[in-house]
Parts: C-alpha cells; structure tokens; sequence
C-alpha cells in the first residue's frame, strides 16, 4: 500500500518536474545568448574604431530591443487582470469586410462569419463590394442566398477601403464592430475570445492572433509566417502589456462601434501633407481609440488566419504600403500620445519610432560605408543582430510551441537587413503617393 502511495505521488510529481526542467532549459539558452549578445556588442564597438555614437547607438537599439521582449513576458499576467468572464457577456457584434476583386476568397470570408460559435441572432455581417471589376459581386450574392441576412453595399465606382469601413460604421447595428480583411478570417471556437474582453469597459479595441494560410507555399511566405508570429505574440504581446497596443491588425480586429461613431468623423478629414491619407486604416482606427482615451489589447486566445504575399513584386508593394503608413501614424500619433499616456510615450513609443528611422541609415553604414571605407565585412554587426534574432526565437519557440516556422525567423532577418531596411526610403520619398499600390 505504501508503495503504491509512493508510485502515485512520482506520477503525479512527474509533469511539475518535466515542466520545470523545459521552462529552465529555455531560461538558461536564453541566459547564454544574452551573454554572447554582450560579447559580440562589445567587439562591434572595437571594430568601428569606438565612435562614441555608434556605441550609443548600439546600447540603445539593444536595451530597447531586450525591453520588448521583456515586456511580453508580462503578457498573459496583464490580460489575465483585465479579463471577467466571457460565457454571460454577449453583446451584438458586426462583421465588417471591404472587398474588391476578391473572386477567389470573398465567399468563404463571409461563410466563415456566420459560423463563429456565436449566438446568430446577435451577429451580423456588412461586406461593402468597393467597385469590384470581376466576379465578385456574384459570389457576394451566392453568399446571399445562403445567408439571407447578409448585408450588402455595392458600390459601382471604387471609393477605397477608409470610405467602406466608414459606411458599414455607419449602419452597424452591432455594439462590436469587427475589422476584417476579405480573405481573412477568425476561428469560430475562438470567437468569443475576441469579444470577451469589452465587458471591460476601458477596452476600446481587440487585436486577433494572425497566421497566414498560405505560409507553406515557399520561402517567402515561411518567413512571413516566422515574422508574424514574432510581430503579434512577442511584439503586439509587449505593447498589450501597456494596454497599448498601437496597431491592432487589419486582418482581424474588434472595436466599439460607439467609439467609432465618435472618431471616424475626424479620422475621414484625416490629411498629410495637405493630401488626404488613404491606407492605413487599421493604424489609423487603433489611434483614434487611443486618443480617446481608451485601451487596446491583443489576445493570443483569438485565432485568426489571413493570407500573406506569394511573390516579391506583391510583398514589396504591401511593405512600402505599409511603411508609409507607418511613418504618417507615427508622427500624428506622436502629436496626442504624451498627453494620453506619458509613460507609454517616453518608455516605448519615442524610442521605437527612432529606432525604427535610425536602423535603415545604420544598415546602410554597416553593408556600404563599413566595407568600402573601413575595408572589413561588418561580421559581428550581423552576429549581434542574428544572436538577438535567437533570443526572441528562445522566447517564441515558449510562448507559440505549435508553430513550426521558426527556423525561418533567422532568414527573416537577413532578409529584412538586405531589403526590408531600404523599402523605408522609397517610403519616405513616395509619401506624397496615395496609391494603394496592390490594384
């Protein structure tokens, strides 16, 4: 009998000590990169003849980096704090999808909708035809006939995705308004994870967990797919952790609609360089919810898939769309943030924007000025970033076990050092270009 008590607290011990051991294995990995980290900044700093600004520079953008990665360890800490019971709370929600010249996934977008694990008299579903030129419209009124209360607005003339959101915010009958891209989509048993968090009523926005669908089909969707789980569970995850998040994603994102109603006004008169700003929209609508003095979060508990570029010509219009974006939001954004929430201002949000301009301009040094002038291959300026590279994939491998594309973060990086950094200056040069860049 004692021996059989003694087998069954071994049993039962077994999985604490398993987990402990897997937990401190990734601690201590992730301990000995930190040190080589340290290591390789050090000798980075030697052989740039120790210029005082590029050491700034480099413990700067290093304890900023380690900073966000600190930040989303307290993720599920936070989001477990302002989270109430999501089974009571079900409020009325609409799906809002803007769409053009979608034949091929607009269907199955709306499909999805209506089987989200969801009281169906409580949701509706708005898809705005934006001057769609090919089969669109008849797979929009296929999904008709089998959801008979799906609603449509059909526009002849395109008038962009700002103009469609703005019209389905309009009309929404729906206390949630739910943003998704038209070949995006959000798991139907998670769905209500999505939801859940605004019975907190300091929640202004929700931001999905997005994986592309096509990650498989070559390398560069792999090392999207890498980039987008870094971007939302490590990245996304340390802003949440402020309840700040400053993008909550295009592909799958809910908001309240009162706010809204409250903002859009302001966000369509919305200019930039005397122009008006036409892309965007997601960064645009989280900001304005943060200017108004509410919350946003991401919840890695809502799963969301979308669809990432297949080719580069595609991948490079998205990303110059998105840099200008980024740079506009950024300098509006910057104008109110100090003043909402000074701590999130100086802490995080002034020092990623210039860490974010800087980089580019210290690439450039490194790949072009370091070997043609000094005459030696900046190794250890690379070997510092891959190492930091490991860390955050020490960190995801942790928080995201089931994603199989890590391995492809480390291309990533390469990638994102030798082309991404420049696509921020064509950004700068083209801001003037309102252009949606993908029709």
């Amino acid at each position: 009998m004692h021996r059989e008590i003694t087998q069954t607290k071994h049993i039962l011990w077994r999985p604490h000590i398993v987990g402990f051991l897997y937990s401190f294995s990734y601690i201590l990995v992730g301990c000995i990169i930190l040190f080589l980290i340290i290591l390789v900044k050090s000798r980075t700093f030697e052989d740039t003849s120790g210029h005082p600004l590029i050491l700034l520079y480099a413990l700067f953008v290093t304890s900023f980096t380690l900073s966000r990665l600190v930040s989303a360890l307290f993720y599920k800490r936070v989001l477990r704090s302002i989270s109430v019971s999501r089974s009571a709370y079900e409020p009325t929600v609409t799906f809002c999808i803007p769409c053009k010249n979608e034949q091929d996934v607009i269907f199955d977008t709306i499909d999805r909708c209506f089987v989200v694990a969801y009281p169906k008299e409580k949701v509706e579903v708005i898809v705005i035809n934006d001057g769609s030129t090919d089969a669109t419209a008849q797979e929009i009124m296929r999904a008709q006939e089998k959801h008979k209360t799906l609603r449509v607005l059909g526009w002849e003339v395109n008038r962009g995705k700002k103009h469609a959101i703005a019209a389905a915010v309009a009309c929404a009958r729906g206390a949630i308004f739910i943003q998704l891209d038209s070949d995006s989509y959000v798991t139907a048993d998670s769905f209500r994870s999505l939801i859940a968090p605004f019975e907190n009523v300091s929640i202004g926005a929700v931001c999905a967990h997005a994986d592309p669908k096509n990650a498989d089909t070559n390398i560069l969707t792999k090392m999207q797919a890498a980039y987008y789980c870094m971007s939302f569970r490590i990245l996304k995850a340390g802003e949440s952790t402020f309840l700040s998040v400053l993008c909550c994603s295009g592909a799958c994102s809910a908001y309240r609609t009162e706010i809204l109603r409250e903002v859009v006004p302001q966000w369509m008169r919305e200019q930039f360089l005397g122009m008006p700003t036409t892309w965007g929209e997601d960064r645009a609508l989280t900001s304005a919810v943060l200017k108004a003095g509410y919350q946003t979060i991401y919840s890695d508990d809502v799963q969301a898939y979308t669809i990432c570029p297949e080719t580069f010509s595609k991948f490079y219009k998205q990303q110059l769309r998105w840099k200008k974006s980024w740079i506009v939001n950024s300098i509006l954004v910057g104008r109110f943030i100090h003043r909402t929430n000074p701590f999130v201002a100086y802490a995080y949000f002034y020092p990623l924007v210039l860490t974010s301009f800087l980089t580019p301009i210290i690439t450039v040094g490194a790949l072009l000025y370091v070997p043609l002038l000094l005459g030696y291959f900046p190794l250890y300026y690379l070997l510092g970033i891959l190492l930091m590279t490991a860390l955050f994939v020490v960190y995801y491998r942790s928080a995201r076990a089931s994603n199989k594309y890590w391995p492809y973060l480390f291309l990533w990086t390469l990638f994102n050092i030798f082309v991404v950094n420049f696509i921020m200056f064509v950004a700068v040069a083209r801001l003037r270009d309102r252009g949606w860049g993908t029709r």
